[in-house]
């Protein structure tokens, strides 16, 4: 059964490094590892498939490959999204969900009701502490409640920057601290909400800590509400810590959520959770590279493809519009992006939460893939790191859905699965 579920979860990725861009990719495009020829637009009817949460029953826990222990590093939690690793050893958790649309479909409502995506948010990062380093924390804390759809957090500078949903803020921290009571000072004012689960914002400190990335989420699914709504969305934005100054850092990414920097290289990744609507296999969600001021396609267009919910628009981008780097799966939602710690650079490894389809007949995604890195640069396609998150795939039932990941320097993966209320903590076990 663990077979063929994984075997399953890695539907539309490719085999093989050298796969072939579609047909009207730019000329000279590098080709995208793990992307498969793409079927036509609408060969498969749009569905709604929202899985069932059922929580993970006593002593199961996901499966990681062989020579890799999975630990319950702590659970009971109220909707963890992500997770930060303090230098002192101690994990923060922002707690929140998505606020109910009373307007949307019926059945769009449902379906993000058995998954367990909406209903009441905690608002709080909570600090996990694991006093004798087992694996397990023993202590936990509320750092901070009374935040607004809290997800993204970094520290530095002595303070730590909280990204909510309409605003990033900050405040003054100590490692060792347990609770926060400082006001918070604005940062920067965000515009809040969006299509389906687009109200993370994302924290990225540069490795100076002199600028802090954000990445905002589209606020629709292709555009449908009009450009103007789109304004400092789709996108990933630096912000100049000493002045304040904002720039527009890379552009048409459509909901890019999880950052992290390579190893021994000055780029910043994302991993971006792509558009919907077109059918089951169209189009992959992807990990990138980012160029500063690079055009990613959104909404016009995917993978040099042209959008046909946008045909003859903009057409004059597409000469100009960057290629991702990495497929990793239509419809899967890869939320969470992280590089493995305390490895030589010649064995680099980013990890990719895959949160799980919603749009898809058949599940993708409920896992986390390890993509292999050498120098800076991804060399093989994905390849499945931790699963056994589908519970029951015929009754559309799940464990728990990965969201975001981090890495800690003993080169311990921190996984946070939200819809199962825990932080899974995996290293190797020889």
């Amino acid at each position: 059964m663990k077979t063929i579920l994984v075997a399953a979860s890695l539907i539309g990725l490719a085999t093989s490094a050298g796969a072939q861009v579609p047909g009207d990719a730019k000329a000279g495009a590098q080709p995208v590892i793990g992307l498969k020829s793409q079927p036509a637009p609408y060969d498969t009817k749009s569905v709604i498939n929202h899985p069932r949460t059922i929580g993970w029953p006593e002593g199961r826990k996901p499966v990681a490959p062989q020579g890799f222990a999975v630990t319950k590093f702590a659970g009971g939690l109220d909707y963890p999204r992500q997770a930060l690793l303090l230098p002192n050893g101690d994990v923060l958790v922002a707690e929140a969900r998505t606020k109910p649309k009373l307007d949307a479909d019926p059945e769009v409502q449902r379906g993000q009701a058995l998954s367990k995506t909406t209903g009441f948010s905690a608002n709080r990062i909570t600090l996990l502490r694991d006093t004798n380093r087992d694996g397990v924390a023993e202590q936990r804390f509320v750092l901070r409640d009374g935040l607004n759809q809290p997800f993204g957090m970094q520290y530095a500078n002595g303070r730590l920057y909280v990204a909510n949903t309409d605003g990033v803020v900050s405040f003054p921290f100590t490692p060792g601290q347990t609770r926060i009571d400082a006001a918070p000072k604005p940062l920067v004012a965000l515009p809040a909400g969006g299509y389906n689960n687009h109200w993370t914002r994302n924290l990225l400190i540069s490795p100076d800590q002199r600028t802090l990335y954000v990445s905002v989420g589209s606020a629709s699914n292709v555009g449908e509400h009009g450009m103007d709504e789109e304004k400092r969305r789709a996108a990933i934005l630096a912000i100049d810590l000493s002045s304040g100054r904002e720039t527009l850092y890379a552009s048409g990414l459509r909901n890019p959520v999880g950052m992290a920097w390579a190893p021994g290289s000055p780029v910043l990744w994302t991993a971006v959770n792509e558009r919907d609507e077109l059918g089951d296999d169209i189009s992959p969600d992807y990990l990138v590279g980012v160029k500063p001021g690079g055009f990613y396609g959104w909404p016009y267009s995917y993978y040099g493809k042209q959008d046909p919910r946008h045909a003859n628009e903009k057409r004059e981008l597409l000469a100009t519009t960057l290629m991702p780097d990495v497929a990793v799966g239509p419809h899967a939602a890869a939320l969470g992006l992280a590089f493995a710690k305390g490895t030589p650079t010649t064995q680099q490894t980013a990890y990719v939460a895959r949160h799980g389809s919603w749009n898809r007949s058949s599940f993708i995604g409920y896992d986390v893939l390890s993509v292999p890195f050498a120098a800076g640069r991804p060399t093989a396609a994905p390849r499945p790191f931790l699963t056994g998150f589908v519970a029951d795939e015929k009754k559309g039932e799940v464990y728990g859905r990965p969201v975001s990941v981090q890495t800690s320097e003993d080169g311990a993966v921190f996984v946070v699965d939200d819809a199962g209320d825990t932080v899974w903590m995996v290293r190797r076990s020889s």
